[in-house]
């Protein structure tokens, strides 16, 4: 009798975890709230799609705003947090189950920290306006000294303003200098550029131009190349331009403001390029317009199957400006004999129906031979390897992690009154929409529940490449935002 009971109500409980399952989609809760822990996990495991015979592990969540990484010396994973200004050091996995054990914030009260990279004892550190580096020991987790200025006085206003570095086979320092705008002419001539010195900061030099948004590069293995994605410019529809991954070389120009996708002369710019337009360089590939494409990493080392072997896998962060998003996966591209490059997908489901529940931004190959992949959106970090023992594991997420109700910053009504006034009269509501929850590319929903509002100022002030900058006062954007956080409905 009793296990008769017993058995019901195991009956019962999952008849209902799967009837809240079916319902949730249709509830507008990032990361499907109010369902357990275990059924999120569940659901998670069930989106996240990857090649055969890869094991999947949630390596570290919990880290605000995740996103490029390095592997250490000994095999840990250091990791920068942009928006909070810190660099992690994420411990290696020693006991096998596919979670870092443990990890430390490493370096804090930065400008913006983006790109790593660890060359004969330094780490360099890329922040919007400098480069820097520091003494780090592998065996300590610990750095020495203080940060040394290598390059300074960097453009660091308005869009684009996250740099990534790596050192190249021929032992210079590589970085991305992005765009100030959408489209335009720039008056500084480092904007939209690939730069590069010597590892002591010398012989500082821009080595190519024309691109908008270069966040990721890397060398090819297969023919030493450095290739670059690079993002498209907005504003002229859905799917058009294509976003871009270029062979760079010295010297050349890649098109942007004055030429899109391959060749297109720019509605805008097209006829003021005195002369570029014939030099301009097309990309090798084109991603579909809006992905973002971000970091890119050619497979070295690791334990894959052959045809593997110098693939690519880059990180398709999403579309922010389209009527349906689109993005959010992580994609391989494959050079054949003649050097055609095919794309197909490597690991998917962050985006299902219009359900976002995650944002891949850079991938690491690691001398463990797995593959790392960081995710913005949730603070993660995800571990793939291959013919590993054991099942993917199921992934938790941050739905918990959420600011109580009592703790929130309460406004007065004439302060947001005149927030919501600047919200309807500014460039906020092409993206976002009056009523925040109804908006398809940006909802707003919860923002009280994930955001403080020095957290939302920042990003207002200090805004990622998918969103433009707004000139506010400080008055106005803290009316703007105690709107912000008061009209987003929350059901937390």
């Amino acid at each position: 009798m009793f296990k008769k009971v017993i058995k019901t109500l195991l009956v019962l409980i999952v008849l209902g975890a799967a009837a809240l399952y079916m319902i949730m989609p249709t509830v507008n809760i990032p990361w499907r709230m109010l369902v357990g822990a275990t059924l999120k996990e569940t659901v998670m495991s069930q989106r996240l799609e990857f090649p055969e015979g890869f094991r999947l592990s949630l390596f570290v969540t919990g880290i605000k705003n995740a996103r490029f990484m390095r592997e250490t010396g000994t095999g840990d994973i250091l990791l920068s947090s942009t928006n909070t200004g810190q660099v992690y050091v994420l411990y290696r996995d020693q006991d096998g189950d596919g979670r870092s054990d443990g990890n430390h914030v490493l370096l804090s009260e930065l400008n913006g920290p983006h790109g790593l990279e660890l060359r004969d004892g330094w780490l360099y550190v890329a922040e919007k306006d400098a480069i820097k580096r520091v003494r780090y020991r592998s065996e300590t987790r610990q750095i020495e000294g203080d940060l040394i200025p290598l390059a300074t006085g960097l453009p660091a206003t308005r869009n684009h303003t996250k740099k990534t570095i790596r050192i190249g086979p021929d032992d210079w320092l590589y970085f991305n200098v992005g765009s100030s705008c959408n489209v335009c002419i720039e008056e500084d001539d480092r904007r939209a550029t690939m730069m590069r010195m010597r590892l002591d900061g010398s012989e500082l030099e821009i080595y190519a131009t024309g691109l908008r948004n270069s966040v990721g590069f890397d060398w090819s293995p297969r023919d030493g190349g450095m290739y670059a994605t690079d993002n498209g410019r907005d504003l002229l529809g859905d799917d058009y331009p294509v976003e871009e991954l270029n062979r760079i070389e010295a010297g050349r120009f890649y098109g942007w403001p004055f030429v899109n996708d391959f060749g297109d002369k720019d509605p805008d710019f097209g006829d003021q390029d005195g002369g570029l337009v014939s030099r301009a360089i097309n990309p090798v590939h084109g991603f579909r317009a809006h992905n973002a494409p971000l970091g890119i990493t050619f497979l070295r080392k690791g334990r894959y199957p052959e045809d593997f072997h110098h693939d690519a896998l880059v990180a398709l962060h999403g579309s922010w400006n389209r009527s349906e998003k689109d993005g959010y996966r992580v994609a391989r591209l494959s050079w054949g004999p003649d050097g055609a490059i095919t794309e197909t997908d490597f690991m998917t489901g962050f985006l299902k129906e219009g359900d976002v529940i995650g944002r891949p931004v850079d991938v690491l190959e690691a001398s463990d031979g797995a593959i790392y992949i960081s995710d913005d959106y949730t603070g993660s970090v995800y571990r793939l390897a291959y013919g590993e023992e054991g099942e993917s594991m199921p992934i938790a997420t941050l739905a918990d992690t959420f600011i109580p109700v009592e703790q929130r910053e309460t406004f007065a009504a004439d302060t947001i009154a005149r927030g919501q006034e600047i919200y309807e009269t500014r460039a906020c509501v092409g993206c976002h929409g009056i009523d925040l929850e109804d908006n398809a590319q940006s909802p707003l929903v919860d923002l009280a529940a994930r955001k403080t509002r020095a957290e939302v100022i920042d990003i207002l002030t200090s805004p990622p490449s998918s969103m433009p900058r707004i000139p506010l006062t400080e008055d106005e954007l803290y009316d703007v935002t105690a709107y912000l956080l008061s009209a987003s409905p929350s059901d937390n």
